[in-house]
């Protein structure tokens, strides 16, 4: 009997697919490398997820979970081939309590839609990656996403109150619940937050909401050098600030957008960017707005814009979404690093890449959520195919990232490490973290059959 004919029996034969085109669907996501899964399961529920990891347990078969399919480091690459499960029809918004201020939701739902349905009650969801009208709950809480609003309200971590994994057995575990504190025990639940489908599957999860802000208001300010807009970031922070979101951008970016958009886009003669966000009472977002347009002009902002309503902030936010698609309309391959370093290190950043860019002659875009010193920083290369350029390129990134380790920093904010960036997980970690990887990976998944491959575990 064949791999497709067992599940079918399991689960039902509407619940399985082996047709070529959804094979081909589910072997990779954003990154370059795809590997054919034998098998697509789309569980409904908890116990066909049990059921489905009972059984590839018994056969030694891989399994590697896939939300959105969106991620950019192969995170959902079937590298081992077995079976894809794909959880994109459990995607019920179960719940929304204001009164114990939380969601119940399974791991197939939108996370735009979750926000949408929270905030029709008054209520928010903040955690806001890029990809969030495709990317799901469940990848979220995979790889602990975040997201430019971060720096006031924290990433997808510090909204997950409780989780109903299945483990490889197809044991089905509760961790934590739906209360605010809870000190009952070894955090378990947290494991499972950023193992990127490695250590369990997410079927359900509590998540805590916030009331919603009243107002938000924006302001975009452009500078004639990259060093003052980093400067104004301190600035903003060091003068009692917490914008909701903060966010830089390079020249080469800039430049980019101007091709792409138009000249009348950005000030001229602007070689750095921020979009600064507030939210709260209306009045307070006004008097905000008041002072941080003097303090940017004081430190040394041009053309400031600012938007005193959402509908406005959304114009200004528009514009920061259209920096990545100005980027690939250059018609380059953009290798997208999600590099984060200490704050006080963006202009030494940009200074190194500039550097790499003289020796190679490869441009480097860099932009991001300066707030929190996650920076997007994009190799581009104009014939990734050619393997001297690709050779090239790849040597960047190695360069890159030593050089974000040496200085503090990490090699991965939101995207996780997946495969793309396993080569450098161990030295990231460290020996000791490395090892504690192992043993836990080890301890919850002894025959390595979720999501095998990643994070250059062996």
């Amino acid at each position: 009997m064949s791999l497709k004919e067992d599940i079918s029996r399991i689960l039902g034969p509407e619940k399985v697919s082996g047709s070529p085109d959804v094979l081909a669907a589910h072997a990779g996501d954003k990154w370059y490398t795809s590997v054919l899964p034998e098998a697509v399961v789309f569980p409904e529920s908890t116990e066909d997820v049990s059921l489905l990891l009972r059984y590839a347990s018994s056969m030694n078969i891989p399994v590697t979970a896939r939300g959105g399919g969106v991620g950019y480091v192969g995170g959902c690459v079937p590298v081992r081939g077995g079976i894809s499960l794909s959880l994109e029809r459990m995607n019920r918004i179960l719940e929304i309590s204001p009164e114990d201020g939380v969601a119940v939701v399974e791991p197939g739902v939108i996370t735009a839609d979750l926000q949408r349905e929270a905030r029709a009650l008054g209520w928010f969801y903040p955690p806001d990656p890029a990809s969030r009208k495709e990317c799901s709950i469940g990848g979220n809480i995979a790889t602990n996403a975040g997201g430019p609003r971060c720096l006031k309200y924290g990433v997808t971590r510090a909204y997950v109150l409780g989780l109903t994994v299945v483990l490889a057995s197809g044991e089905v575990v509760k961790c934590g619940g739906r209360t605010h504190k809870n000190k009952t025990g070894f955090d378990i639940g947290d494991l499972f937050i950023g193992s990127e489908g490695m250590l369990g599957i997410i079927t359900r999860a509590v998540l805590r909401l916030i009331p919603h802000p009243e107002a938000f208001g924006a302001l975009s300010a452009g500078f004639p050098q990259f060093p003052l807009a980093a400067a104004a970031v301190q600035r903003i922070l060091n003068s009692g600030h917490l914008p909701s979101a903060l966010e830089i951008t390079d020249s080469f970016t800039l430049r980019a957008a101007r091709n792409y958009l138009g000249d009348s886009a950005l000030p001229s003669g602007c070689r750095g960017h921020l979009i600064v966000e507030v939210d709260g009472r209306r009045p307070a977002v006004r008097e905000e707005l008041d002072s941080l347009c003097t303090l940017l002009e004081e430190c040394g902002a041009t053309g400031i814009l600012r938007a005193d309503t959402e509908a406005e902030a959304e114009a200004i936010w528009q514009l920061r979404r259209e920096f990545s698609y100005s980027l690939k309309a250059t018609g380059m391959t953009k290798l997208n690093e999600d590099i984060v370093i200490p704050r006080s290190r963006l202009v030494a950043l940009v200074e190194f890449c500039e550097a790499l860019n003289r020796e190679t002659g490869l441009d480097i875009a860099c932009f991001g959520h300066s707030g929190d010193g996650n920076i997007h920083t994009n190799i581009m290369v104009d014939d990734y195919a050619n393997p001297e350029k690709k050779a090239l390129a790849d040597a960047c990134v190695d360069r890159l990232f030593h050089w974000v380790l040496a200085h503090g920093g990490a090699i991965t904010g939101e995207h996780g490490i997946g495969l793309a960036k396993a080569k450098w997980f161990r030295k990231a970690v460290g020996e000791g973290a490395y090892h504690l990887h192992e043993l836990v990976k080890s301890a919850l998944d002894p025959k390595n059959l979720l999501n095998p491959g990643k994070m250059g575990l062996p």
